[in-house]
């Protein structure tokens, strides 16, 4: 038996180690989508009940606290939210194609600090090219990069591609305490079927990407 080039092991494990990160990754960006959707559609719901004004948002907050007691994303506040989402963004295949690439936090920011559908739209394609946290999102719109760059660079294509993986939107992502509160959903699923699903998820996000995803 020969023995282990510690070099060329170096290399193999290394490239492994991007294999699950990004696979790790590709998995969390497709719960995050099926959350943003799900956030949209319960917003929907809100937004044509809305005759009923803020009293149906409250009771429905406390009725999904006492179903989904380990859920923290059904505040008062997160359904208002949701309600915004589906007001402002009326057209659901711009949510599938485009704000569900990015986090609930993302969307919450833009949402509050940015009014022109124009600018956000900047935003989220920026957010997406470079891989920006929240928090650097937040640094951005305050010193106005949208105002200093938007008239010489007219960004209006959306890719579906996948950030560095080192980026802090991937781990802002890998780490969304919203995505996970949203995994629990399933928790009254019983245990074999859950792992049926999530294996069925993972290989249709990976038939899905499969474009520039290999294994060694």
């Amino acid at each position: 038996m020969l023995e282990i080039d510690k070099n060329n092991y170096k290399d193999i494990f290394e490239k492994i180690k991007v294999e699950i990160a990004q696979t790790q990754y590709k998995a969390m960006q497709a719960v995050n989508k099926e959350l943003i959707y799900l956030y949209w559609h319960i917003g929907k719901i809100i937004l044509d009940n809305s005759v009923w004004g803020n009293k149906f948002i409250d009771t429905l907050a406390v009725d999904l606290k006492l179903e989904f007691p380990n859920v923290a994303g059904f505040s008062i506040r997160n359904l208002k939210y949701m309600k915004k989402l589906a007001e402002e963004y009326p057209d659901f295949e711009f949510v599938q194609e485009v704000l569900a690439q990015i986090t609930w936090y993302h969307n919450i920011i833009l949402m509050d600090k940015i009014k022109d559908i124009k600018a956000r739209k900047w935003y989220i394609n920026k957010i997406i090219e470079n891989g920006w946290s929240s928090n650097i999102l937040k640094m951005q719109i305050d010193i106005k990069l949208y105002e200093r760059q938007a008239i010489s660079d007219k960004v209006n294509n959306f890719k579906n591609t996948l950030p560095d993986i080192q980026s802090d939107l991937v781990e802002q992502t890998m780490k969304d305490p919203y995505i996970f509160d949203f995994i629990t959903l399933k928790g009254q699923v019983k245990e074999a079927a859950l792992e049926d699903a999530m294996i069925t998820k993972i290989k249709n996000v990976l038939l899905e990407l499969r474009k520039g995803f290999c294994l060694y």
